[in-house]
């Protein structure tokens, strides 16, 4: 079997296994074995695939897997799904009250109450919305 073939199978092991352990490491010894390959491909010897291989590995667990994993745990800034509403403005459908009511939020129409039970926010109102609970919208007018 060429040496080639063997550095790509092991490449290929190892990016398989990357995905059960999610370590950002086994992928960059698969990332090193395909390099290895290409220079076994090319030709050079067997000492030689051994240094490229141990060059790769060093190179990429020493300076991509710290960015790697500086990315990985670095807390999500976007917010998404209902939380993504919260701080956006709305269009009352129906009067809202502190028992209830209809708002237009972001092209959706919600159920909505108002952040004050003595609120009473008009339909034709602009509102903010302040939080979302469950299925409901915490409204506020906007002035």
């Amino acid at each position: 079997m060429d040496g080639w073939l063997v550095w790509l199978i092991l490449a290929v092991l190892l990016g398989v296994a990357e995905l059960f352990t999610l370590a950002a490491a086994l992928g960059l010894l698969g990332g090193a074995a395909l390099i290895t390959s290409a220079a076994a491909a090319i030709g050079l010897p067997l000492p030689l695939q051994f240094l490229v291989f141990v060059v790769a590995a060093a190179a990429g667990l020493s300076f991509i897997r710290p960015v790697a994993k500086r990315h990985m745990l670095r807390p999500r800034l976007e917010r998404f799904g209902v939380d993504a509403l919260v701080g956006k403005s709305g269009y009352v459908l129906q009067e809202v009250t502190g028992q209830g009511g209809r708002a237009r939020i972001d092209g959706e129409e919600w159920t909505a109450r108002a952040y004050d039970d003595a609120l009473v926010i008009p339909a034709g109102s602009t509102v903010h919305v302040m939080e979302i609970r469950g299925a409901v919208a915490v409204v506020y007018p906007r002035e």
